[in-house]
């Protein structure tokens, strides 16, 4: 059985109780205990050091725990500084220190989302007496170089990493016990919805939310793509759709079905592959092979479409999109010994603005249903 941990605002969290019991007790605390809030817990981390920096400011240590993950977060130090103040409305006060990101697309607001947030303001209001007020401040000393070996610069993140989630439970994406819980929540929703909807992560469900979809039709899926679909054709669902970012999808348009970055990838392949097909000249070619990203290849192709008056990005993306569409449906067939095989697959591919790309045909088709 693979173990669980818990995501990094838990350990934020927890190193920022520890510091504030520093200044109110001025005592060192070996454990902390939160409210994880979601779900509704408590979790005991340990904290790794504690320092009074002056009478109104200490600093604590924690280290993250993901579990059994492929978390190339494990291990890292996380410091909480807090510092009491007596200025402003707001009693707690969350800052973004060194190797916590920057939002591009939020005004360079540090790259601490809702649920961290939640855990911050809840578990150190609590400790609180009336008219008393906090500034606290995250620190990743890692996070800046971990941040190169991730995508969030794709999602608009630079210099850093996010504190990121909506649960305090870091689940292990990439074990087969993760696997059989989403196929529980898959064999859940089977049995209500002929039509399902596949996201990989956060940001592809957090989308279709938006765009109107039905929440009860969304499965996330992680990077088990492949054994998902045939699960769906098993349990008979006639229309799955695809909904990804971009930089993760397209690996199924070269056959790659099980989409964690550890075990494959061909996106730069793929992408040159559909631009020589699409007619694309030998230097464009070259220079989308040779982008860092896949989210710096599309905006390659995206200038060239400004400076030359034509379409690339359309062309590229949607035969890439088609593709995607027969290669799971030739997958399910291969693999699906038990199920139909007459699986319907759809796909819309977003870039990390979330901003729609493109959609397949049949895509169209289905969102025109579940909308």
């Amino acid at each position: 059985m693979s173990r669980s941990g818990y995501t990094l605002p838990v350990f934020a969290c927890a190193a920022a109780l520890a510091a504030l019991h520093w200044l109110r007790d001025r005592q060192p605390l070996t454990l902390a205990s939160l409210d994880l809030i979601e779900p509704a817990q408590i979790a005991e981390i340990p904290i790794e050091q504690v320092a009074g920096l002056s009478e109104n400011m200490a600093l604590a240590i924690t280290r993250s725990d993901p579990g059994d993950n492929l978390d190339l977060t494990k291990d890292t130090p996380i410091w909480a500084l807090v510092e009491w103040r007596e200025q402003g409305d707001d009693a707690v006060i969350i800052k973004g220190g060194e190797g916590i990101g920057r939002q591009l697309n939020a005004d360079e607001k540090p790259a601490i989302y809702a649920y961290a947030q939640r855990l911050l303001q809840e578990n150190l209001q609590r400790m609180l007496a009336p008219g008393e007020k906090i500034t606290v401040t995250i620190i990743l000393p890692e996070g800046r170089s971990l941040a190169v070996r991730t995508s969030n610069s794709a999602f608009g993140v630079v210099e850093g990493l996010s504190l990121l989630g909506t649960t305090g439970i870091s689940q292990p994406l990439s074990t087969p016990d993760q696997l059989a819980i989403f196929r529980t929540e898959l064999q859940n929703k089977a049995s209500r919805f002929e039509s399902l909807v596949f996201c990989i992560g956060e940001n592809g469900l957090d989308l279709a939310r938006k765009l109107g979809i039905n929440p009860e039709q969304l499965v996330k899926t992680a990077n088990w793509l492949g054994p998902m679909l045939v699960e769906a054709d098993v349990l008979g669902v006639k229309e799955i759709l695809l909904f990804g970012y971009h930089g993760k999808l397209m690996k199924l348009a070269g056959g790659i079905f099980h989409t964690h970055h550890y075990l494959a990838d061909g996106r730069r392949e793929i992408l040159a592959a559909h631009c020589a097909i699409a007619g694309l000249k030998s230097p464009d070619i070259q220079a989308v092979f040779n982008s860092a990203t896949a989210e710096a290849a599309l905006t390659y192709l995206k200038s060239l479409d400004a400076a030359t008056g034509s379409d690339w990005v359309n062309q590229v993306y949607s035969a890439i999109a088609e593709t995607i569409d027969v290669r799971s449906q030739e997958y399910i067939q291969s693999h699906s010994e038990r199920g139909t095989g007459v699986t319907v697959c759809g796909s819309i591919l977003f870039d990390r603005d979330r901003k729609i790309i493109v959609k397949s045909k049949t895509a169209g088709l289905l969102m025109g249903k579940l909308c």
